[in-house]
């Protein structure tokens, strides 16, 4: 499927979401959610030989081995890869050779592998990428939606830029759509400081009313939509559009946005609160498991030390994070509960198809709660807390979830304060071949108890329905947040928010049935991203 544009006869739900291989940003949210084993997939490591012949490719026949064909590329990439210092293995060759390669992988390392349709033909797809969005299994889970709805590409410079800084062309405003239909509504959710959106002083809770003189809550027509979308989805520095939002019963305010390489700040809103009885209560906004936010994260974790008493409970705002690179959910969860509780301990456990394709022996598999610094080797700072509240979304995703499950799972009483999470305890090595990365699902994660079983998601401990877009992130008068310090003072869910758990918005929903969600959210956002992988022992 390709990018998903605004339909201005009723504004799309999320669904099922593959990037191209030139991303804009209008796409709507994908939806997080996950499923269950089977196929190829799901053995314990234990039980797999660490090395050994993979068994026989099942399925198409003409699979080759994708070390066979890698690097063999239409259009091979000239120069230095800015990550390795080398040059770019590419060497000439087509893209019935990329096609080889991304069927090989597909074979070798998906999770699923042994659930991907033998029928496909490589020769009724035009590219590799037409090729990779249809290789993935057609199961469904038990409530009918598919079972891989995680299955996408980047380019791999723009992936490269995104994962390691947060860069992308944007006006650093993202956006949420509360309704669908006219009336639509759409209203800012974030800004990053420093940003354009931000020094024209555009704050959450805006509501869109007109881009570029198109009437956005009630327009129809294919070229008020191509208006919308052109102005939501900037694709060059400096290119300039004009909105008129309107904040709570201000008058409207129009607003001339130019596009520029926007650097993400993951962490935000960094504040001690006053907990009652002399109490402490630390908060952080938390949006991306990306490079930089480990020093914000570490620099987060000192601020809290150093506040006079210390902190004695956290609030950790992860509502709009749908995760990212799986080591910065590690450390993470190691700065929250200490050495005490993670010594020896299992952070996660990561169990692949029944080849073992990447040749892990059992202690490889065991990702455990890094307790220094990735790029000084120095010694994170921590809490030591036994408890701690996350503000929690649908959005709330993979990477976000495996903080979650590796605090309980090793005892730290963990409170969820919102929705329900998206439910993907799913993730990836990601995979670059002739200048795309590919993201196929080849890990799943369980905590040191043995448990991951969470493909609805988790829960909330107390339900806030809908977003609270009338105070900033960070407000104690803002609903989560004041249900998360009520629950905390009170040991109870606030009557509003109890009644509604009673009427079974505490349940798990399909990701699909949720509103409002996201819009421009990347799928690096959604992911459980490692790293590179280790030395096979």
């Amino acid at each position: 499927m390709g990018i998903r544009k605004i339909d201005l006869r009723q504004l799309p739900r999320p669904g099922a979401w593959a990037a191209a291989a030139t991303l804009a940003v209008a796409s709507l949210l994908a939806s997080c959610g996950g499923g269950g084993g089977g196929g190829g997939g799901g053995v314990p490591l234990g039980l797999l030989p660490g090395g050994g012949t993979p068994p026989p490719a099942g399925g198409d026949t003409g699979i080759v081995p994708s070390s066979s064909v890698a690097g063999l590329c239409a259009a091979p990439r000239n120069g230095t890869n800015p990550d390795t210092g080398a040059g770019y293995p590419d060497r000439l060759g087509s893209l019935d050779k990329e096609k080889s390669w991304v069927r090989g992988w597909i074979d070798e390392t998906y999770l699923w592998y042994g659930e991907v349709p033998t029928t496909l033909k490589a020769a009724d797809y035009a590219t590799p990428v037409d090729w990779f969005n249809v290789l993935k299994t057609t199961a469904t889970t038990a409530s009918g939606k598919a079972k891989d709805r995680f299955h996408f590409i980047y380019d791999t410079e723009v992936y490269r830029q995104l994962s390691q800084g947060g860069v992308s062309v944007s006006y650093g405003a993202e956006f949420v759509s509360i309704a669908t239909k006219p009336p639509r509504e759409l209203r800012v959710v974030l800004v990053q400081p420093g940003s354009p959106a931000d020094l024209a002083g555009l704050k959450r809770g805006a509501r869109l009313l007109t881009v570029d003189g198109v009437d956005f809550v009630n327009a129809t027509g294919a070229a008020n939509a191509a208006t919308i979308n052109g102005a939501l989805s900037p694709k060059a520095v400096g290119e300039s559009h004009t909105f008129t939002f309107q904040l709570g019963s201000a008058p409207a305010v129009s607003y001339s946005l130019a596009a520029t390489n926007v650097t993400s700040k993951p962490v935000q809103n960094v504040t001690v609160l006053d907990g009652g009885g002399g109490k402490h209560v630390g908060y952080m906004l938390f949006n991306d498991h990306i490079t930089t936010a480990e020093q914000q994260l570490i620099d987060a974790v000192n601020t809290f030390n150093a506040s006079p008493g210390g902190i004695q409970d956290l609030v950790l705002d992860m509502r709009y994070n749908g995760g990212g690179q799986l080591a910065i959910a590690s450390r993470l969860a190691y700065m929250i509960a200490g050495p005490s509780a993670t010594a020896g301990k299992t952070f996660e456990q990561l169990t692949f198809n029944d080849k073992n394709p990447f040749r892990f022996s059992l202690a490889q598999s065991q990702m455990p709660f890094y307790s220094t610094s990735s790029r000084t080797s120095t010694a994170l700072p921590t809490l030591g807390l036994s408890r701690v509240t996350v503000l929690t979304s649908p959005s709330t995703c993979s990477a976000s979830e495996s903080v979650i499950n590796s605090l309980r799972g090793v005892g730290v009483t963990v409170n969820l304060v919102g929705g329900t999470t998206c439910g993907k305890p799913y993730g990836f090595y990601p995979q670059d071949n002739c200048g795309t990365t590919y993201f196929a699902i080849q890990v799943k994660g369980v905590n040191q108890l043995g448990f991951g079983d969470y493909g609805d998601g988790f829960p909330p401990t107390c339900a806030v329905s809908g977003d609270d877009y009338d105070h900033q992130l960070g407000d104690p008068n803002e609903a989560r947040l004041a249900a998360a310090l009520a629950l905390r003072s009170a040991g109870t869910c606030p009557a509003p928010v109890a009644k509604a758990m009673a009427q079974g918005l505490g349940k798990a929903q399909p990701a699909e049935a949720e509103t409002p969600f996201l819009i421009d959210q990347s799928p690096l956002r959604r992911n459980r991203l490692l790293e590179a992988l280790p030395n096979p022992g």
